[in-house]
């Protein structure tokens, strides 16, 4: 298989940016733009990094282990509201099996928000979507899950169980999800629309709670903004991408 980044990071950056930039000039302005960005974003991580990975060893994660869900997620904005849909799609038929997700995510919500890294793994909650040791949005869920893989499953559980134990996270996975994220990131902020990065579950509080957050950011306004990480810094990740993008 061809290997695009191996003609260098900063040329996979720019043809995935360019990528994006497409799909977001076409699609805007149409119902299906938020799931199409998304669906792009997740077969460009998925394509790519099944070529970084050739012959190297399988991963422990198998979409069947929530050891590494107590971690703080950051996810972009089309994200948050792909995560939003899921919820309002499934909201009643999750009741009926005694599943609240908006109440979880609310209860998360109310003390998580704001956790810096080590702050939300401290707490050891899980996220709110597992339900029987399973994610229930996994074929939707963000790219800062996908990128994060182990070698060793009994490492990750016992790291999140507060020991001191190397995880041995895959470095291809890292690699090829901060590319995509940052070209996705790049497209959406040139295009005006808001592209910081969000804590997942206060980000997607905020857009179940509101009629038209969806909208408002895709006319240009961030209503995710009280959910943006703190330690995020736009001023030098812009000037990043522009130099990338230059």
């Amino acid at each position: 298989m061809t290997d695009p980044i191996s003609q260098g990071p900063s040329s996979f950056f720019n043809a995935l940016a360019q990528a994006f930039d497409a799909t977001i000039r076409e699609r805007r302005a149409r119902p299906e733009f938020i799931g199409a960005l998304c669906l792009q974003a997740f077969d460009s991580f998925e394509g790519n990094l099944a070529i970084q990975t050739e012959g190297a060893p399988a991963v422990a994660c198998e979409g069947d282990c929530p050891a590494c869900c107590v971690l703080r997620v950051v996810a972009t904005a089309p994200e948050v509201f792909l995560v939003a849909r899921f919820v309002t799609a499934n909201q009643r038929a999750l009741a009926q099996r005694g599943v609240d997700l908006p109440g979880r995510i609310a209860a998360i919500n109310a003390f998580a928000n704001g956790c810096s890294e080590n702050a939300r793994m401290a707490l050891r909650q899980p996220c709110p979507y597992i339900e029987a040791g399973l994610c229930l949005l996994y074929r939707l869920r963000p790219l800062a899950c996908r990128g994060h893989a182990s070698y060793d499953k009994s490492a990750c559980i016992a790291a999140t169980a507060g020991a001191d134990a190397d995880t041995a996270i895959s470095t291809p996975h890292l690699m090829v999800r901060s590319l995509v994220q940052n070209a996705l990131m790049s497209s959406l902020r040139t295009a005006g629309l808001s592209w910081r990065l969000y804590e997942l579950n206060g980000a997607v509080a905020l857009a179940l709670n509101s009629t038209d957050a969806e909208q408002r950011w895709i006319d240009g306004d961030d209503p995710l903004l009280p959910a943006a990480i703190a330690d995020f810094d736009a001023a030098e990740i812009g000037a990043t991408f522009d130099t990338l993008r230059a």
